[in-house]
């Protein structure tokens, strides 16, 4: 052990995040800074926080400005807390947020700390916009001259191409192909059908809008720039409206479209974890345990398997480790990157060739109650800033948990580009 010499229980005392928003709609004029200082400030005054050295706050994005390379450290020091809490910045593409939270959890566990908070954030709308490398390389060339005529001199190779502004793409560098393209890939290896994924879209976006009208995101997402719930939930969509929406990724044969793909968006979350004595000595609540967690990655660039399948490898593997079944769970958050993607995963759950010759078991993992699956929306619904989606959906579970007493326990599963997965198993 690196400290303790027992590990310790992780609780989570619980979540804020701040409405999601379409991309370059409300949040158009803040980025990823602002997002989330706006987070951790919220859930400083929540949480009673305010002058209080943590042991760490761990973040990340996915889409970063070089400004922001000390993006968490900064947003710590204009939260609340007091300015000795270290930060660092992480990322695992998609899985950021729940990568924070293991590795959080795991100082805690260690006895390396006793409290600290994990979150993400993540924005379309103020990507980093960059230049072709022959301009970045003319203008340092002008800067490292040393008389007058070397800093114009590269001047005269000046060129209109060099003014074309290269933006950020979600595509796998290996394959070329986008994210969307990919997850089209894996609906057709699996036969997902174009209605069974509206189905599920259908269902994120009712779930979603009666969890709103319920008051259940009441006390988890505090209000930003104006903007007091989510702003991508469609409480009047309907499977015949769905059905009329065209094919994104293939025009002839595809069955994914803006209507079961999860939107772009910009947003930020985080999560408060902590020992157990540190919860009781601040009188906060705890309203679950982070219990397990597993990362997985695939081969995808080989096409030996399809980019978002890791969460089924990863899911069977911390399943072993935690002795459990797959359907010994009350909740299962499923981030719904797209609703194919989804299916795909509970398809090979459910394969017995898939479980046999991929996982190395002698039975499929089986069927989930599709009832407990993302019973308060999905991301199709409530949108995916990429890194805020782990601590959002680790803060919707601990919720669900706490208020249901004949709950035990729950499971997180998030995929990530570069045929990755991050797993959790939260409990009472």
């Amino acid at each position: 052990m690196l400290v303790g010499s027992a590990v310790r229980r992780v609780a989570i005392v619980g979540g804020v995040r701040i409405p999601f928003a379409r991309a370059h709609g409300a949040y158009s004029s803040v980025g990823n800074r602002e997002m989330l200082t706006a987070v951790l400030r919220a859930l400083v005054v929540r949480f009673g926080l305010q002058g209080l050295r943590l042991g760490e706050v761990a973040a990340g994005a996915v889409i970063k400005h070089p400004r922001d390379y000390n993006l968490t450290r900064e947003c710590a020091l204009s939260c609340g807390l007091d300015a000795r809490t270290p930060a660092f910045d992480l990322q695992r593409a998609c899985g950021t947020g729940l990568e924070a939270a293991l590795a959080i959890g795991n100082k805690i566990a260690l006895g390396q700390i006793d409290a600290g908070i994990a979150g993400g954030t993540d924005t379309i709308s103020d990507p980093p916009i960059a230049y072709p490398r022959p301009y970045q390389q003319l203008l340092l060339a002008s800067y490292r001259g040393r008389t007058l005529g070397a800093r114009l001199r590269p001047w005269l190779r000046l060129r209109p191409s060099h003014f074309a502004p290269e933006l950020p793409a979600v595509a796998e560098p290996r394959t070329g192909l986008s994210m969307g393209a990919s997850a089209e890939s894996m609906a057709q290896h699996w036969q997902i059908t174009r209605a069974a994924q509206d189905r599920l879209a259908l269902d994120s976006h009712m779930r979603a809008a009666a969890a709103w009208r319920e008051g259940f995101y009441q006390d988890l997402v505090e209000p930003f720039l104006g903007l007091q719930i989510d702003n991508n939930i469609r409480p009047d969509t309907s499977m015949t409206k769905l059905a009329q929406l065209r094919a994104s990724f293939n025009a002839h044969a595809g069955t994914l479209t803006a209507g079961n793909s999860t939107p772009l968006t910009d947003g930020a979350s985080a999560v408060l974890l902590a020992a157990e004595s540190w919860a009781e000595r601040h009188k906060l609540p705890v309203l679950a345990y982070l219990r397990y967690g597993k990362a997985w990655a695939v081969d995808f660039a080989t096409g030996r398997e399809g980019l978002l399948m890791a969460p089924a490898y990863a899911v069977a593997a911390m399943l072993n480790d935690a002795q459990l079944g797959l359907q010994d769970f009350d909740y299962y958050e499923i981030h719904e990157a797209f609703a194919a993607q989804v299916l795909c995963t509970l398809a090979a759950w459910e394969s017995r060739e898939f479980c046999r010759e991929q996982l190395g078991l002698d039975a499929p993992l089986g069927t989930i109650d599709r009832a407990r699956l993302n019973v308060k929306g999905g991301s199709v619904a409530i949108g995916h800033p990429f890194a805020a989606t782990g601590t959002r959906i680790v803060g919707t579970l601990a919720k669900l948990l706490a208020q249901d007493p004949a709950a035990k326990r729950g499971m997180v599963s998030v995929c990530t580009a570069g045929g990755m997965g991050v797993t959790a198993i939260l409990e009472k």
